[in-house]
C-alpha cells in the first residue's frame, strides 16, 4: 500500500503539482450563459454569465477546427457545460491579470456581480460574455466530453474566432503565478 499522499505508481500529489507548475500556460477566460428556467416561457428570468479562469486550454485539430478545456469535476462549469454546449473563450492579455484572478477565486456564489465593470460583447452564436481587449475570442459548441480522473476534458467545435486586440502580450502562468513575457 502506498504512503498517505503518494499513487501507487509512486509520484505524490505535490510532487506532480510541483513538476507540472514548471510549465508555462496561456491563461484564458472559459465563459457561458445558463440557459432560461423555462425555456417555454418568454417572461421566465434568463440565465446567469457564468466564467471561469483557465491554464488547461489548447487547440486540437485545425480541421475540424476544436479546442480542449479542462475542468475540475462538479465545479460550477463543468456542471453547466454538461447543460449548456455553448461557451466562449477570451484569451487573455497580460494586462488582464485581475479578471484571471477574479475568476479563479474559489467558493464564490454567485458571477453576477464579477462581469459588472468587466468590458465585454456578447457573443452572436454562444450568448456568453467575451472580454473587451483579449488577444483573441472564441465561441465554441461542444462536440465530446471525456472523464479524465477528476477532470471533465471539453472537446468544443470553434465556431468563430476574432482577434479584437493585438496590443500586450499574453498572460502567463508559471510556477503558481501569473506571469507575462519578457
Amino acid at each position: 500500500m502506498p504512503a498517505p499522499g503518494r499513487h501507487p505508481v509512486g509520484v505524490s500529489n505535490e510532487e506532480f503539482r510541483a513538476a507540472m507548475s514548471r510549465l508555462a500556460a496561456g491563461v484564458v477566460l472559459v465563459t457561458a450563459r445558463e440557459l432560461p428556467l423555462d425555456a417555454q416561457d418568454p417572461m421566465a428570468p434568463g440565465g446567469e454569465d457564468v466564467g471561469m479562469t483557465a491554464t488547461a486550454f489548447l487547440s486540437v485539430s485545425l480541421d475540424p477546427p476544436l479546442v480542449l478545456v479542462s475542468l475540475r469535476e462538479g465545479s460550477r462549469m463543468d456542471d453547466l457545460l454538461a447543460e449548456q454546449p455553448l461557451w466562449g473563450v477570451s484569451v487573455l492579455a497580460e494586462s488582464q491579470r485581475h479578471i484571471a484572478g477574479r475568476f479563479a477565486m474559489k467558493g464564490r456564489i454567485s458571477d453576477r456581480l464579477l462581469f459588472d465593470d468587466i468590458p465585454y460583447v456578447r457573443g452572436e452564436a454562444c450568448g456568453a460574455p467575451l472580454v473587451g481587449g483579449a488577444l483573441a475570442t472564441l465561441e465554441c459548441r461542444t462536440e465530446q466530453t471525456v472523464t479524465a480522473g477528476d477532470h471533465t476534458l471539453v472537446i468544443g467545435r470553434v465556431l468563430t474566432a476574432e482577434l479584437p486586440s493585438a496590443d500586450g502580450g499574453p498572460l502567463m502562468y508559471f510556477k503558481g503565478k501569473y506571469r507575462h513575457l519578457g
